[in-house]
């Protein structure tokens, strides 16, 4: 099992504490409060609070810390300058959110601006605003704050019976004697190409760590309770029992493209994973990534201490009989039948069963057993 990011698994939990009366609140929004909680426990390891600049100058033009360590996904803080007039570095404000429950403080360090075009540049390789991660840089407020942050408290939420920690699943893979685990990052329900993909990975390691990524969907996506049922399906029917565990992760997707394939790779190395799995044009969005990006991208990383699993396009070959890649099929496309999100989708959204050589049957039924389905 590989040590976590940085070298130690961050934990910024404390007791709950009296706080001064008089200290400066500030109610933020439900992604921030994740990312807060993200670094609470361990999944941002080694972060210990949001980015100061130094830290950001050097995450936006090498895809690293001051420190050296791999880090490619800025973490931010922000506020309007009319908001923090009252506020200088040296102080601790008091971070509140109503959905999460949370209740955290910040110690400021730092409080700065930073060049948005720039910054959007550099992360996303574009400064074009259709793309949603230079959309939500260039919405930012004015400010920057940086500072170690401290969680006291938090509320119990829906789907948290999938919610395991870092330092929870580093002794579920121990007490599994996983020594080799590989993770697989969702946003859907499994067809076949999803589960061959799996599998395939899974031969060469000893578990399987399904992280399905919940939060803030858009319209026509399947619901978070959709996900979850139908991957508990697809481990009940199709996977060996003590070779398959599932998780969720609370984060936004920022579709940073190469970058934050880099960045889920982090996350899960500081679960306890070995390996990660990088599809097509992982983390990608429109034609802002070419196809093989977020692959090339490793080859910067030599120190990264997770090892990525490259999978390109698979298909269904009619000649093979089977779910291959270009990699061990020698047959030509009129051959293939690629796996269409989008018409799996238009099946179930018409109530009707997909085809088994597209979806497990037991996966499709458990979707259909939903009158809603989908985010409208």
């Amino acid at each position: 099992m590989p040590k976590p990011h940085g070298g130690k698994l961050i934990d910024r939990y404390v007791k709950k504490e009296a706080l001064d009366k008089d200290i400066t609140t500030f109610e933020i929004d439900t992604n921030l409060a994740e990312d807060v909680l993200n670094i609470a426990n361990g999944v941002f390891s080694p972060l210990e609070g949001f980015l100061c600049k130094n830290d950001l100058e050097s995450c936006v033009a090498h895809m690293r810390l001051i420190d050296d360590i791999p880090w490619t996904i800025p973490i931010l803080l922000d506020f309007d300058k009319s908001e923090i007039k009252d506020v200088k570095e040296g102080d601790t404000i008091f971070l509140t959110n109503k959905e999460t429950g949370l209740r955290a403080t910040i110690d400021i360090e730092d409080i700065y601006t930073f060049d948005k075009k720039r910054l959007a540049k550099e992360v996303y390789t574009t400064t074009d605003v259709s793309h949603p991660g230079v959309a939500l840089i260039f919405n930012t407020k004015s400010h920057f704050v940086g500072g170690k942050i401290s969680v006291l408290e938090n509320k119990t939420r829906e789907f948290d019976e999938y919610n395991l920690s870092p330092k929870e699943t580093r002794v579920l893979f121990k007490e599994k004697g996983w020594e080799k685990v590989v993770a697989f990052q969702t946003r859907n329900p499994p067809h076949i190409g999803h589960e061959y993909v799996q599998k395939a990975a899974l031969t060469i390691v000893d578990g399987l760590f399904i992280n399905p990524i919940i939060g803030k969907k858009k319209s026509g996506d399947f619901r978070d309770n959709v996900i979850l049922k139908s991957y508990e399906a697809l481990i009940k029917n199709y996977y060996p029992k003590e070779r398959a565990v599932m998780s969720i992760l609370r984060t936004s997707m920022k579709y940073g493209g190469p970058r934050e394939a880099i960045h889920h790779s982090i996350m899960r190395k500081n679960f306890g994973c070995t390996h990660f799995i990088v599809g097509r044009d992982h983390a990608g969005v429109g034609n802002y990534y070419g196809p093989y990006d977020a692959h090339e991208i490793f080859k910067e990383f030599p120190d990264l201490d997770i090892e990525p699993i490259f999978f390109r396009s698979f298909s269904r070959c009619k000649k093979c009989g089977s779910v291959v890649n270009d990699k061990i099929c020698p047959h030509g496309q009129e051959y293939q039948i690629n796996f269409s999100g989008k018409k799996i989708r238009e099946l179930l959204n018409e109530g009707k069963i997909p085809p088994e050589d597209m979806m497990r049957k037991e996966v499709s039924e458990t979707i259909l057993k939903f009158n809603n389905p989908f985010v409208k």
